[in-house]
């Protein structure tokens, strides 16, 4: 038999039902409720008092007087015509009074929930705008605090179709103190013209677009970019801008739509670059992360009238504190010139220096000490072995990269859980790319001679990799492997981790180190990685959010990272002490530099053997004083900027600016 509900709930559902009728519900229940409270209790009030009135119509007017007082119906006592229009006045002035307040808290929450969303817009100038969010935004803002620590005023704005809120709480848990550097963070999609004006990118000093970390990411730089140029006046943007795509195909959409001012980074290609010059040089990897970031020595633009009509060669020797490696003529930079480059009116020098105002004029000349001068040795070319393991969208650019100035017979072994024939059509079909003529063995259409061998397995299974010939590698690559289609995503790196733990396992057990370069997804795994100190490791998005903000804030050197990370031409080297200097005995770092030039090359700084394993520089010294003076060994190494040596320069189209062929 049904239960009939009790009376408790056929009394909450009526309560429920005349609260539903609306606002006029509301304010009776609302009267009702404060006159069962105030009446009783004036009455109380009344009757307990010591100076009541004697008579019941007294004491009720007494009542009423209280009862008015306290819910502000002016309590007038009289005919019944004055009591209505007491109460009517009091209602009037109750609406009134609660209407009022009522606006004035409705316009001030609106505001604050329109500063909440981050939608006023910004009255700054000289500012730096960042569109987009991802996990290089942290890499990107934390590198412009540093650049802005010796302005006295210095702002960033933040653009993201994210809660401002939440944005500012990340940035200041990753980034930390900003000094004099204040953060703005505005809440939209950046794809919106009328969005995008919120920022006042027409009075910046440099817009950066980062790609999102989603799949479509291109296209939403590409729409990002439309939309800068919506915002500028006559379509034409008109302040220097840097973004960055993965796919080469958004490449040219990319660049049109950055205009004239604009520098796009091919992410994927300058990651494989950075990636393939580590595998053929193990620890050069330092050198780039000490070139990109903001807290050590980069590159600075330096004028001296006085080098005028004096050779490249003198200029080496002519900074006490700073390392030259470089001129710009006509606005292009032009890295290593011949030394008895003559040195015009209007060219400024390309240096390596603490900050932009800090390089030193000095003739260092006399440090040099000529009899520890080392005379040339003769260069062995071997061919070289590389391991390659894991796979991802990527490791077809690092093999062609590594493939462009591998001797000749050099051999590539790919290991990864990816079909055989789709790893050597990616190899090859790599090399055609650049219009060459790669065959069947994978052998690179550049004129190289190298051989991409598939082998197929799970670099995560101890054997998989105990049946190679680990020792017989001059260096191991390991990538991330990609999600596939149809499958769970699994956490960032969780596969480079394990297959970095049965390396170390393998090491161990050989008692060979093994010069490993590790390409990590997210920064925050580092500190997880098993690798030894001073190991390289390429966390790609990282480096490209060092190298937006060091052209943001410079845009001539897009052309000279261009040089620097391409496959061939004028790079950065690390190369043996024994090769400019005598070891064993003590020199200056002048002595080295001088050595260097006559080599055709410029010497920016060292990597000490004895402390390659010591944190936090691992033995690497970039720009040191030219008079300081050491014992140099067998081990050291000595950091240059010159040609690759064993062919001429091979452009691959990385960043887009121009270059010519300066004059010397």
């Amino acid at each position: 038999m049904e239960q009939r509900p009790g009376a408790g709930a056929r009394a909450r559902y009526w309560f429920d039902t005349t609260l539903a009728r609306g606002t006029s519900a509301l304010v009776g229940w609302l009267v009702l409720v404060c006159l069962a409270v105030v009446v009783p209790a004036s009455a109380a009030l009344v009757w307990t008092s010591g100076h009541a009135p004697a008579t019941l119509s007294g004491k009720v007017a007494a009542v009423w007087r209280l009862t008015g007082e306290t819910m502000r119906l002016g309590g007038t006592t009289g005919s019944p015509a004055r009591v209505a229009l007491s109460v009517l006045l009091a209602l009037v002035a109750l609406v009134y009074v609660s209407t009022l307040v009522g606006l004035i808290t409705t316009g001030l929450t609106e505001r604050l929930i329109a500063l909440r969303r981050g939608r006023s817009t910004l009255l700054e100038r000289g500012h730096v705008v960042v569109l987009g969010w991802s996990e290089q935004v942290f890499t990107v803002v934390g590198e412009l605090v540093a650049a802005g620590a010796n302005q006295r005023r210095s702002a960033v704005a933040i653009l993201a179709d994210r809660d401002k809120t939440a944005m500012e709480e990340s940035l200041q848990s990753k980034v930390g103190p900003t000094g004099r550097t204040r953060l703005i963070c505005r809440s939209g999609p950046s794809a919106d013209p009328a969005v995008l004006a919120l920022t006042s990118p027409a009075t910046a000093d440099s817009v950066i677009v980062l790609p999102p970390d989603a799949s479509r990411g291109d296209a939403d730089v590409v729409k990002a970019l439309l939309a800068l140029r919506a915002t500028a006046r006559g379509g034409d943007v008109t302040v220097p801008v840097v973004a960055a795509v993965r796919d080469s195909g958004h490449l040219l959409a990319a660049r049109l739509a950055a205009g004239s001012r604009g520098v796009v980074l091919e992410s994927d290609t300058v990651t494989a670059r950075l990636i393939a010059q580590a595998a053929r040089r193990p620890g050069l990897s330092l050198v780039h992360r000490d070139l990109l970031d903001f807290a050590g020595d980069e590159f600075y633009p330096a004028a001296h009238p006085s080098l005028a009509g004096r050779e490249f060669g003198e200029a080496l020797l002519s900074y006490g504190n700073a390392s030259a490696v470089g001129l710009i003529r006509g606005g292009v930079p032009w890295l290593n010139p011949p030394a008895r480059t003559v040195l015009e009116p209007d060219d400024q020098l390309l240096v390596i220096a603490a900050d932009d105002d800090t390089a030193e004029f000095a003739d260092c000349a006399p440090l040099v000490d000529e009899r520890l001068v080392a005379g040339p040795r003769p260069q062995e070319t071997r061919p070289e072995r590389l391991l390659v393991l894991g796979w991802n969208r990527r490791a077809p650019l690092v093999l062609r990269e590594w493939g462009r100035n591998a001797p000749p017979g050099s051999v590539a072994d790919v290991v990864a859980d990816e079909d055989e024939a789709t790893v050597r059509a990616a190899c090859e079909g790599g090399d055609r790319d650049e219009g060459g003529d790669g065959d069947e063995n994978g052998e690179g259409g550049d004129g190289s001679d190298w051989t991409c061998v598939a082998l197929r397995g799970d670099t995560t299974r101890p054997e998989t990799l105990a049946g190679l010939d680990l020792a017989s590698y001059r260096s191991v690559v390991v990538l991330g492997q990609e999600p596939r289609a149809g499958e769970p995503p699994e956490e960032p790196d969780t596969r480079t981790l394990v297959t970095l733990l049965v390396l170390r396992h393998l090491e161990r057990r050989t008692g060979r180190e093994l010069p490993v370069v590790t390409e990590l997804t997210d920064d925050g795994n580092r500190p997880l990685a098993p690798l030894g100190p001073g190991a390289d490791v390429i966390i790609s998005g990282k480096l490209i959010g060092l190298l937006m903000a060091q052209i943001s804030q410079n845009p001539h050197l897009a052309a000279v990272f261009d040089e620097l990370f391409s496959a061939g031409g004028t790079q950065l080297h690390l190369r043996s002490a024994a090769d400019y200097v005598l070891t064993g005995h003590e020199t200056s770092f002048a002595t080295v530099v001088a050595a260097a030039r006559d080599r055709g090359e410029c010497a920016i700084g060292y990597r000490s053997h004895a402390e390659a394993h010591r944190a936090p520089g691992y033995g690497l010294r970039l720009n040191p004083p030219k008079a300081d003076r050491r014992r140099w060994s067998e081990g050291d190494e000595v950091v240059v900027v010159a040609g690759e040596g064993r062919r001429g320069a091979v452009r691959s189209g990385g960043l887009p600016l121009p270059r010519r062929t300066p004059r010397g």
